[in-house]
């Protein structure tokens, strides 16, 4: 999948099936449910880009102590981006990764 059709599958129903959770919740905070974009990465290890989503989510919550913990845990520096450009970049990094 390439990062335009996973972008054009947020008018779908429901994520694509053949991604896994951190994408799953990036689709679905893209869609306003911040409860089940978060829901989607409870349980998951911090591989493969799960802590990095899960940092994303709570700065979009706006609380940055937890975000900046979990950009710790992902081993990525907070950023300063703006949310959708932010949400973009993590996006093409897990979809190229």
């Amino acid at each position: 999948m390439t990062f335009d059709e996973f972008k054009a599958s947020l008018s779908d129903d429901a994520p694509p099936a053949d991604v896994g959770a951190p994408l799953v919740a990036l689709w679905m905070e893209a869609g306003d449910d911040w409860d089940g974009a978060h829901d989607a990465l409870q349980g998951q290890p911090d591989l493969n880009g799960s802590a990095w989503v899960h940092a994303y989510l709570h700065r979009v919550e706006g609380d940055i102590p937890n975000a900046n913990h979990w950009y710790q845990r992902a081993q990525k520096p907070p950023s300063s981006a703006s949310l959708p450009e932010e949400w973009e970049e993590i996006a093409r990094a897990l979809i190229q990764g």
